[in-house]
């Protein structure tokens, strides 16, 4: 039978019966961690496997109406991080910049002294990120552009005489979402041809650089900004993980070691462990679990499962 043939044939499993059951996994996940990830992992492959594409989308508007906030909810975490371009020349690059932000989420642009704004060019080379220049705020002086900024990062393509803080772009970006969730803060690029005048430079906390091919360093301001915006968008993401990780319901000690006696009779039980490499493999195994610092859920599966294997429980057809 052909993928067509499942698709069309798929009358023959009541369809509410696969979709609450979705359903509540996604509920259960979205009130548990404000993210869908474990559940629609699991879920997919039901769906993809019965091709209920439609039935997929049935349950997204029927039962999770708010769905649509988890972009917002990320996106909202980094509403604290100006970019601000200082005395930009051509228009174009503002265009880009404002495009290399949409990408990952950011949202504030503040234009200090530009020499063409606005300007068609500038609106052509945003490639749908006009939204973003619409709201972008022009400043007649740098000190404008950082009211209330409780740190500032600026950008430098070369060594300075002055001996300012210089840091990786990786680790700005931390920096920068660490302090984004107490208040604004702003990375500043400087003029195309010659960066942040040292005045300018007085006024970060710290510098940041590129690196870059020594023979050929020029970057585009465009592409400098792709470049920390994307730095930026994985520390924020990277944050959020960890957050999640620092609430999610860890299994107990106690929990662990009676998965590891489970586990290790239940390979006795079914014939898989040979006693003269037991200790090796189950030492092994219980290093893996350890790194993957199973939830309490989690355990209770994979105990299930074990269970299953020593004919405890009747496999569900």
């Amino acid at each position: 039978m052909g993928r067509e043939d499942t698709a069309s044939g798929a009358a023959d499993k009541p369809f509410h019966a696969d979709a609450d059951g979705i359903a509540e996994e996604f509920r259960g996940a979205w009130h548990k961690h404000d993210v869908l990830v474990v559940s629609l992992c699991s879920s997919l492959s039901l769906i993809v496997y019965n091709s209920r594409l439609p039935a997929a989308l049935c349950i997204a508007i029927h039962y999770l109406p708010g769905l649509g906030k988890i972009q917002d909810f990320r996106s909202s975490m980094l509403k604290n991080i100006r970019i601000v371009l200082v005395d930009t020349s051509h228009p174009g690059n503002i265009g880009a910049t404002a495009r290399a932000m949409k990408n990952m989420s950011l949202r504030q642009l503040h234009l200090v002294t530009p020499h063409h704004y606005p300007h068609h060019e500038a609106t052509a080379r945003a490639s749908g990120a006009d939204d973003l220049l619409n709201d972008a705020r022009v400043a007649e002086s740098l000190d404008a552009a950082l009211t209330d900024c409780r740190l500032v990062v600026g950008t430098s393509a070369r060594t300075r005489s002055v001996d300012w803080p210089v840091v990786t772009p990786r680790e700005a970006a931390a920096k920068l979402v660490q302090e984004a969730k107490q208040g604004d803060v702003a990375l500043i690029f400087g003029r195309e041809r010659s960066g942040l005048t040292n005045s300018e430079l007085d006024r970060c906390t710290f510098l940041v650089h590129i690196p870059t091919n020594e023979e050929y360093s020029s970057l585009n301001l465009a592409a400098a900004v792709q470049i920390l915006a994307y730095e930026i968008h994985l520390a924020h993401y990277q944050t959020q993980a960890d957050d999640l990780d620092g609430r999610r319901d860890l299994a107990t000690a106690d929990m662990l070691q009676g998965f590891h006696e489970h586990l290790a009779q239940a390979l006795d039980d079914i014939g898989f462990t040979d006693p003269r490499q037991s200790q090796k493999l189950l030492r092994r195994l219980r290093s893996l679990f350890q790194r993957a610092r199973p939830d309490k859920d989690e355990i209770n599966i994979l105990r299930g499962i074990l269970s299953a294997m020593q004919g405890r429980k009747s496999m569900r057809r």
